[in-house]
Protein backbone atom coordinates (compact mmCIF):
# COMPACT_ATOMS: atom_id res chain seq x y z
CA UNK A 1 0.00 0.00 0.00
CA UNK A 2 1.22 3.63 -0.95
CA UNK A 3 1.18 6.41 1.07
CA UNK A 4 -0.22 8.45 -2.58
CA UNK A 5 -2.66 6.27 -2.58
CA UNK A 6 -4.40 7.19 0.23
CA UNK A 7 -3.96 11.31 -0.60
CA UNK A 8 -5.45 10.34 -3.83
CA UNK A 9 -8.08 9.04 -2.05
CA UNK A 10 -8.91 11.88 0.47
CA UNK A 11 -8.72 14.04 -2.23
CA UNK A 12 -11.24 12.36 -4.03
CA UNK A 13 -13.62 12.65 -1.64
CA UNK A 14 -13.10 16.33 -1.33
CA UNK A 15 -14.19 16.38 -4.98
CA UNK A 16 -16.29 14.18 -5.08
CA UNK A 17 -15.97 13.52 -9.09
CA UNK A 18 -12.44 11.89 -10.66
CA UNK A 19 -11.74 14.07 -13.28
CA UNK A 20 -11.47 17.39 -10.57
CA UNK A 21 -9.61 14.74 -8.33
CA UNK A 22 -6.88 13.88 -11.45
CA UNK A 23 -6.66 17.31 -12.07
CA UNK A 24 -5.48 18.37 -8.27
CA UNK A 25 -2.90 15.27 -8.21
CA UNK A 26 -1.55 16.69 -11.46
CA UNK A 27 -1.85 13.42 -13.45
CA UNK A 28 -4.68 12.37 -16.00
CA UNK A 29 -7.94 10.62 -15.55
CA UNK A 30 -7.04 7.28 -16.70
CA UNK A 31 -3.67 6.90 -14.54
CA UNK A 32 -5.87 7.64 -11.24
CA UNK A 33 -8.21 6.21 -12.07
CA UNK A 34 -5.69 3.15 -12.06
CA UNK A 35 -4.32 4.40 -8.67
CA UNK A 36 -7.78 4.32 -7.27
CA UNK A 37 -7.98 0.47 -8.82
CA UNK A 38 -4.49 -0.09 -6.50
CA UNK A 39 -6.01 1.23 -3.70
CA UNK A 40 -9.34 -1.37 -4.01
CA UNK A 41 -7.06 -4.40 -4.94
CA UNK A 42 -4.57 -3.94 -1.42
CA UNK A 43 -8.04 -3.34 0.23
CA UNK A 44 -9.90 -5.81 -1.18
CA UNK A 45 -13.26 -3.97 -1.64
CA UNK A 46 -14.17 -1.27 -4.21
CA UNK A 47 -14.62 2.02 -3.21
CA UNK A 48 -16.34 3.18 -6.53
CA UNK A 49 -19.90 1.95 -7.64
CA UNK A 50 -18.94 1.94 -11.56
CA UNK A 51 -21.56 1.98 -13.91
CA UNK A 52 -21.71 2.64 -17.37
CA UNK A 53 -22.90 6.25 -17.78
CA UNK A 54 -21.48 7.21 -13.71
CA UNK A 55 -19.32 6.60 -10.72
CA UNK A 56 -20.23 6.79 -7.29
CA UNK A 57 -17.94 6.67 -3.80
CA UNK A 58 -19.32 3.97 -1.87
CA UNK A 59 -20.77 4.91 1.31
CA UNK A 60 -18.28 2.58 3.33
CA UNK A 61 -15.34 5.19 2.04
CA UNK A 62 -17.29 8.32 2.99
CA UNK A 63 -18.33 6.96 6.31
CA UNK A 64 -14.55 6.38 7.01
CA UNK A 65 -13.59 10.05 5.63
CA UNK A 66 -11.91 11.03 9.36
CA UNK A 67 -9.89 7.41 9.89
CA UNK A 68 -8.12 8.21 6.11
CA UNK A 69 -7.11 11.61 7.42
CA UNK A 70 -6.05 10.31 10.60
CA UNK A 71 -4.28 7.62 9.11
CA UNK A 72 -2.43 9.91 6.65
CA UNK A 73 -1.04 11.92 9.78
CA UNK A 74 -0.23 8.98 11.85
CA UNK A 75 1.78 7.75 8.70
CA UNK A 76 3.78 10.74 8.04
CA UNK A 77 4.44 11.25 11.50
CA UNK A 78 5.77 7.74 11.79
CA UNK A 79 8.17 8.40 8.65
CA UNK A 80 9.43 11.41 10.20
CA UNK A 81 10.22 10.09 13.36
CA UNK A 82 12.23 6.57 11.64
CA UNK A 83 13.86 9.68 8.97
CA UNK A 84 14.86 11.69 12.21
CA UNK A 85 15.50 8.81 15.01
CA UNK A 86 18.80 9.49 16.71
CA UNK A 87 19.53 6.95 19.07
CA UNK A 88 21.65 9.21 21.29
CA UNK A 89 18.97 10.78 22.72
CA UNK A 90 16.42 7.64 23.00
CA UNK A 91 14.72 6.81 25.92
CA UNK A 92 15.82 3.21 27.42
CA UNK A 93 13.94 0.98 30.07
CA UNK A 94 15.45 -1.18 32.82
CA UNK A 95 14.09 -3.16 35.14
CA UNK A 96 16.40 -2.91 37.81
CA UNK A 97 16.90 -4.44 41.44
CA UNK A 98 16.79 -2.06 44.02
CA UNK A 99 20.58 -2.53 45.25
CA UNK A 100 21.86 -3.19 41.74
CA UNK A 101 20.01 0.62 40.71
CA UNK A 102 21.88 2.11 43.75
CA UNK A 103 25.17 0.28 43.57
CA UNK A 104 26.29 -0.62 39.36
CA UNK A 105 23.87 1.64 37.53
CA UNK A 106 25.04 5.11 38.15
CA UNK A 107 28.38 3.93 36.53
CA UNK A 108 26.81 2.29 33.65
CA UNK A 109 25.30 5.18 32.80
CA UNK A 110 28.08 7.79 33.00
CA UNK A 111 29.48 5.25 30.69
CA UNK A 112 26.63 4.88 28.71
CA UNK A 113 26.60 7.97 27.90
CA UNK A 114 30.10 8.75 26.25
CA UNK A 115 28.66 6.69 23.64
CA UNK A 116 24.97 8.40 23.16
CA UNK A 117 25.58 11.49 24.74
CA UNK A 118 22.02 12.30 25.43
CA UNK A 119 20.50 8.93 25.98
CA UNK A 120 18.08 8.73 28.71
CA UNK A 121 16.41 5.96 31.68
CA UNK A 122 13.84 4.85 32.80
CA UNK A 123 14.47 2.59 35.93
CA UNK A 124 11.70 0.37 37.07
CA UNK A 125 13.52 -0.86 40.37
CA UNK A 126 11.48 -3.31 42.34
CA UNK A 127 12.85 -7.00 43.90
CA UNK A 128 14.14 -9.40 41.27
CA UNK A 129 10.88 -11.82 40.88
CA UNK A 130 9.08 -8.34 39.61
CA UNK A 131 11.93 -7.32 37.62
CA UNK A 132 12.28 -10.26 35.38
CA UNK A 133 8.10 -10.23 34.78
CA UNK A 134 8.65 -6.56 33.69
CA UNK A 135 11.44 -7.51 31.22
CA UNK A 136 9.13 -10.76 30.32
CA UNK A 137 6.49 -8.59 29.58
CA UNK A 138 8.21 -6.22 27.51
CA UNK A 139 7.89 -3.31 29.88
CA UNK A 140 11.28 -2.59 29.76
CA UNK A 141 13.93 -3.73 27.03
CA UNK A 142 16.86 -4.48 29.64
CA UNK A 143 17.35 -6.23 33.06
CA UNK A 144 19.60 -5.33 35.85
CA UNK A 145 20.45 -7.59 38.79
CA UNK A 146 22.50 -9.58 40.77
CA UNK A 147 23.68 -13.32 40.47
CA UNK A 148 25.35 -15.44 42.97
CA UNK A 149 27.03 -18.82 41.76
CA UNK A 150 24.86 -20.76 44.72
CA UNK A 151 21.59 -19.79 43.34
CA UNK A 152 22.54 -19.80 39.64
CA UNK A 153 22.11 -17.48 36.72
CA UNK A 154 18.56 -16.51 35.40
CA UNK A 155 17.49 -18.60 32.31
CA UNK A 156 16.15 -16.87 29.03
CA UNK A 157 15.54 -17.60 25.87
CA UNK A 158 18.11 -17.01 22.85
CA UNK A 159 16.96 -14.03 21.89
CA UNK A 160 18.33 -12.64 25.62
CA UNK A 161 22.22 -11.59 25.50
CA UNK A 162 23.66 -11.41 28.61
CA UNK A 163 26.91 -9.61 30.30
CA UNK A 164 28.64 -9.44 33.16
CA UNK A 165 29.24 -5.63 34.19
CA UNK A 166 31.39 -6.69 37.98
CA UNK A 167 32.27 -8.64 41.01
CA UNK A 168 30.57 -7.61 44.32
CA UNK A 169 30.17 -9.25 47.61
CA UNK A 170 27.34 -9.49 50.27
CA UNK A 171 29.62 -8.33 53.49
CA UNK A 172 27.91 -8.42 57.08
CA UNK A 173 28.51 -4.68 58.29
CA UNK A 174 27.57 -2.55 61.79
CA UNK A 175 27.41 0.82 62.07
CA UNK A 176 26.67 3.50 65.13
CA UNK A 177 27.24 2.44 68.85
CA UNK A 178 27.25 -1.13 67.56
CA UNK A 179 30.87 -0.49 65.87
CA UNK A 180 32.31 -0.07 69.45
CA UNK A 181 31.31 -3.10 70.41
CA UNK A 182 32.74 -5.40 67.47
CA UNK A 183 35.63 -7.29 69.70
CA UNK A 184 39.38 -7.20 68.26
CA UNK A 185 38.20 -10.80 66.18
CA UNK A 186 36.18 -9.44 64.31
CA UNK A 187 33.16 -10.77 66.59
CA UNK A 188 29.76 -9.38 66.83
CA UNK A 189 28.54 -9.78 71.05
CA UNK A 190 26.16 -12.00 71.64
CA UNK A 191 22.93 -11.33 70.93
CA UNK A 192 23.44 -8.28 68.33
CA UNK A 193 20.41 -8.03 66.12
CA UNK A 194 19.96 -8.44 62.80
CA UNK A 195 18.56 -6.67 59.36
CA UNK A 196 17.66 -9.72 57.96
CA UNK A 197 16.42 -10.71 54.54
CA UNK A 198 13.23 -12.09 53.87
CA UNK A 199 13.55 -16.11 52.70
CA UNK A 200 12.31 -15.65 49.73
CA UNK A 201 14.13 -12.35 48.70
CA UNK A 202 17.21 -12.81 46.23
CA UNK A 203 19.61 -11.66 48.63
CA UNK A 204 18.19 -13.82 51.40
CA UNK A 205 18.23 -17.18 49.20
CA UNK A 206 21.92 -16.37 48.83
CA UNK A 207 22.55 -15.93 52.59
CA UNK A 208 20.40 -19.14 53.29
CA UNK A 209 22.92 -21.33 50.64
CA UNK A 210 25.76 -19.91 52.38
CA UNK A 211 24.34 -20.85 56.14
CA UNK A 212 25.32 -16.94 57.12
CA UNK A 213 24.79 -15.25 60.50
CA UNK A 214 22.65 -12.81 60.51
CA UNK A 215 21.09 -13.12 57.06
CA UNK A 216 17.77 -14.25 57.39
CA UNK A 217 15.22 -14.69 60.13
CA UNK A 218 16.37 -18.41 60.51
CA UNK A 219 19.69 -17.19 61.92
CA UNK A 220 20.51 -17.46 65.42
CA UNK A 221 20.53 -13.56 65.90
CA UNK A 222 17.63 -12.05 67.07
CA UNK A 223 15.90 -9.86 64.29
CA UNK A 224 15.47 -6.43 65.15
CA UNK A 225 13.64 -6.17 61.43
CA UNK A 226 12.77 -7.37 58.10
CA UNK A 227 13.13 -5.94 54.64
CA UNK A 228 14.48 -6.67 50.94
CA UNK A 229 15.63 -3.56 50.19
CA UNK A 230 19.28 -2.90 50.54
CA UNK A 231 18.73 0.80 50.69
CA UNK A 232 16.70 0.29 53.94
CA UNK A 233 18.98 -2.04 55.31
CA UNK A 234 21.68 0.29 54.97
CA UNK A 235 20.27 3.11 56.57
CA UNK A 236 18.83 0.98 59.82
CA UNK A 237 22.41 -0.32 59.64
CA UNK A 238 23.94 2.88 59.91
CA UNK A 239 21.92 4.18 62.83
CA UNK A 240 23.22 0.68 64.65
CA UNK A 241 20.14 -1.08 65.07
CA UNK A 242 21.93 -4.48 64.13
CA UNK A 243 24.12 -6.47 61.40
CA UNK A 244 23.21 -6.32 58.30
CA UNK A 245 25.00 -8.00 54.76
CA UNK A 246 25.11 -5.40 51.76
CA UNK A 247 26.55 -4.74 48.43
CA UNK A 248 30.29 -3.64 49.09
CA UNK A 249 29.77 -1.67 46.42
CA UNK A 250 27.01 0.28 48.20
CA UNK A 251 29.05 0.82 51.43
CA UNK A 252 32.91 0.84 50.46
CA UNK A 253 33.31 4.48 51.00
CA UNK A 254 31.52 3.98 55.19
CA UNK A 255 33.81 1.49 55.36
CA UNK A 256 36.70 3.44 54.26
CA UNK A 257 35.53 6.40 56.60
CA UNK A 258 34.75 4.25 59.41
CA UNK A 259 30.96 5.20 59.74
CA UNK A 260 30.53 0.77 59.45
CA UNK A 261 32.70 -1.69 59.97
CA UNK A 262 33.45 -4.53 58.24
CA UNK A 263 32.35 -8.43 59.94
CA UNK A 264 34.34 -10.37 56.85
CA UNK A 265 36.94 -11.38 58.61
CA UNK A 266 34.55 -13.11 61.13
CA UNK A 267 31.38 -14.13 59.17
CA UNK A 268 32.32 -14.43 55.39
CA UNK A 269 31.34 -12.75 52.61
CA UNK A 270 29.26 -13.83 49.27
CA UNK A 271 30.28 -13.53 45.56
CA UNK A 272 28.19 -11.83 43.48
CA UNK A 273 27.91 -10.86 40.15
CA UNK A 274 26.19 -7.60 38.41
CA UNK A 275 24.71 -8.70 35.33
CA UNK A 276 22.88 -6.87 32.82
CA UNK A 277 20.56 -8.70 30.56
CA UNK A 278 18.97 -7.14 27.08
CA UNK A 279 16.62 -8.18 24.35
CA UNK A 280 18.08 -8.61 21.19
CA UNK A 281 15.55 -7.45 19.06
CA UNK A 282 15.54 -3.89 20.55
CA UNK A 283 18.27 -2.32 18.24
CA UNK A 284 19.36 0.12 21.18
CA UNK A 285 19.33 -2.09 23.97
CA UNK A 286 21.51 -4.54 22.14
CA UNK A 287 24.30 -1.82 21.07
CA UNK A 288 24.29 -0.82 24.63
CA UNK A 289 24.63 -4.16 26.39
CA UNK A 290 28.00 -4.75 23.58
CA UNK A 291 29.37 -1.55 24.76
CA UNK A 292 28.64 -2.53 28.78
CA UNK A 293 30.49 -5.85 28.03
CA UNK A 294 33.46 -3.93 26.70
CA UNK A 295 33.73 -1.40 29.13
CA UNK A 296 32.43 -3.41 32.49
CA UNK A 297 34.40 -2.84 35.31
CA UNK A 298 37.57 -4.64 36.26
CA UNK A 299 36.98 -8.20 37.96
CA UNK A 300 37.62 -7.86 41.69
Amino acid sequence: MHLQWLNDVLVLLEEGNLSRAAARRNITQPAFSRRIRGFEDWLGVEVLERSTNRVVLSPALRSNEGEIRALIVRLKELRTKIGHFDASRATLAIAAQHAATCSAFPDMALRARSLFPGIQFRIRAGNLNDCVSMFLRGDTSMLLCYEAESVGALQFGPDIHREIWGNDYLVPVVGGALRYKVTDTGHAPANTPAIVYPDDSYFGQVLQKGQRSFGTPGAEAPPFGMTAFSSGTREMVLKGLGVGWLPLSMIHQEIESGALVSLARQYGKEPLQVVIYADQKVELAKTLIGFWGQTARPRR
